[in-house]
């Protein structure tokens, strides 16, 4: 993974970092169920958004390397394992 990516990541896991505290801090305090939920839908959608980055650079660089040296049989594998994962 390019050095560039890995810093955007590692910013991007932080900020969920402190989006979890926020939450462990809303239930505390008793806040509105609302709030809190609307808080644990931001940081499923920045989970997601680390995954599709994820597994864009997967298949633009590993599986494409696997492709091009004659493993299609594991790319294809790895294709769809991914595919699984990302539909749970």
């Amino acid at each position: 993974m390019a050095k560039d990516n890995k810093t955007s990541l590692i910013r991007r896991l932080k900020i969920i970092e402190g989006q979890i505290r926020g939450l462990q801090e809303l239930i505390a305090k008793d806040r509105y169920c609302i709030d809190v939920i609307t808080q644990t839908s931001a940081v499923k959608r920045a989970l997601s958004t680390i995954e599709d980055i994820l597994l864009a650079n997967h298949l633009g660089t590993c599986v494409m390397h696997q492709m091009t040296h004659g493993q299609v049989e594991k790319a294809k594998k790895e294709v769809l394992k991914v595919y699984q994962l990302k539909r749970k």
